[in-house]
């Protein structure tokens, strides 16, 4: 059902500082981005291994909403071989899905839930065409 650990998503106060930490300083490659609906900078994707990222968003000062400016832990993704499945699989356990399966922005299919303490979680069927797929 779960196939591994697809990203962890970090907002950021300062993209250029934490790209040079996380592809200067620690090695890894910057895969691809993403754009918010409005065509600006979303999410810096940091190719850690082979279908494994660390998602930047950008954060900090600069976004009108409290929520939008905390920095630090956003969310955990785990990659699943059907997202249906998976949904159905929580619903059956009495876990309250946040967002139902829908396809995202990547083109990947997600729903979401929380953990017991808050903390969220996606989990994400990749679509063929992808940019995790295919970076």
């Amino acid at each position: 059902m779960i196939k591994q650990i697809g990203h962890i998503a970090l907002k950021v106060q300062d993209m250029e500082r934490s790209l040079a930490f996380y592809c200067g300083v620690l090695g890894f490659q910057k895969a691809f981005d993403l754009k918010d609906d409005a065509g600006n900078p979303w999410i810096e994707y940091i190719k850690i291994g082979n279908g494994q990222f660390i998602e930047l968003f950008y954060g900090g000062e600069n976004k009108p909403d409290p929520v939008e400016r905390r920095i630090g832990y956003d969310h955990l993704c785990l990659e699943v071989e059907d997202i249906q499945a998976v949904a159905d699989h929580l619903r059956s356990k009495g876990v309250t899905l946040d967002v139902e399966p829908k396809q995202g922005k990547d083109r990947n299919y997600q729903c979401w839930a929380k953990d017991p303490d808050g903390n969220r979680i996606e989990f994400m069927e990749l679509h063929p065409d992808s940019p995790q797929r295919n970076s």
